[in-house]
């Protein structure tokens, strides 16, 4: 990478985001998935010489090149990047000496410079290394599960996490495969889901390949793992009025994310048949926009990635809410 301007990203719900964060001049915000900086840098304009932002992403090349972006921001506002996935959030908040923060925005997407760069892998339409690791200095490539896991486990993948319906068909292809020749190439690997697939799932208008791409990037840097610690953790994180807002990108993240604010604002155990509650859980806050925000017209237009973005939002209770 030779610097900010190869780093392109559009930041999906830019405007929505920085305006359900409900940003404070001196408070004091997370941003889980860094990326090209461009929720950061809204967030560090619209922060006073007592805020502070702090951003993480474990992916090397966009810090680098977020860094630069954020050192042009016009704003007397500290940040710091930390070289760590979000799934670590509690710790390097612990490490910092920081009890609460005011906001946390997680766009849970992967950014267009990432799908662009033929090398990264995550892109069936360009051909490079079979790898989609979003830290490429460790853990396991999407070659290695195609090469190695087998048929079932393979499925369980393709269906769970890319909701393929033709998964058992695409993996026993893979396998039979793989025993001639190992996958190396995404193009390779692509061609041969296309082939596998039945004349009628060509028809569709989106690529054959585009959900079992999505299920092996989500399986390689176990996003949903991420995004569940993230859920377990992130209330108790917020300071009273603080808000946390998330953007997914496919159903079973926005499922995880509706299920956790729905439970957060009515934690009651109680049956329903119980005239009033006896288990004690009392709520942790409101939702924002319950059904959640989507992008307009012209941002779908304009950014193809905006189409399957949704924008969720929960604030935390006040004290004197939670004695009412």
């Amino acid at each position: 990478m030779s610097g900010d301007s190869d780093f392109r990203h559009i930041s999906v719900l830019y405007n929505e985001s920085l305006e359900h964060l409900a940003i404070k001049p001196d408070g004091l915000y997370v941003d889980c998935t860094l990326g090209g900086g461009g929720h950061s840098s809204g967030i560090l304009e619209a922060l006073g010489s007592q805020g502070r932002l702090i951003a993480f992403d474990k992916d090397a090349d966009a810090r680098a090149a977020a860094k630069q972006r954020l050192n042009q921001v016009q704003s007397e506002a500290k940040f710091d990047i930390a070289a760590a996935d979000f799934s670590d959030l509690e710790e390097v908040l612990q490490d910092m000496g920081i009890q609460g923060v005011d906001g946390i925005l997680a766009d849970l997407g992967v950014s267009s410079w990432q799908l662009d760069q033929a090398e990264r892998g995550f892109s069936y339409g360009q051909d490079g290394p079979l790898d989609m690791r979003m830290d490429i200095s460790s853990g396991q490539t999407a070659a290695d599960i195609v090469n190695t896991e087998s048929a079932e486990q393979i499925a369980w993948i393709l269906k769970t996490y890319g909701e393929e319906r033709y998964a058992r068909r695409l993996a026993e292809a893979i396998v039979r495969r793989r025993m001639d020749k190992p996958f190396a190439r995404t193009g390779e690997f692509a061609e041969l889901i296309r082939q596998a697939m039945p004349s009628k799932a060509l028809k569709e208008k989106q690529h054959p390949a585009r959900r079992t791409f999505q299920a092996l990037r989500i399986a390689v840097n176990h996003e949903l793992d991420a995004l569940e610690k993230l859920l377990e953790i992130a209330p108790d994180m917020l300071n009273e009025g603080g808000r946390l807002c998330i953007i997914t990108f496919h159903s079973l993240e926005d499922r995880m994310v509706k299920e956790a604010f729905r439970r957060w604002e009515n934690p009651c155990t109680c049956p329903r048949s119980f005239p009033v509650c006896i288990c004690g859980n009392k709520p942790l806050g409101k939702q924002i926009d319950r059904k959640g925000i989507i992008a307009d017209i012209s941002e779908s237009e304009s950014n193809a990635r905006a189409r399957s973005a949704r924008l969720r939002c929960f604030e935390r209770s006040r004290e004197e809410e939670l004695q009412i």
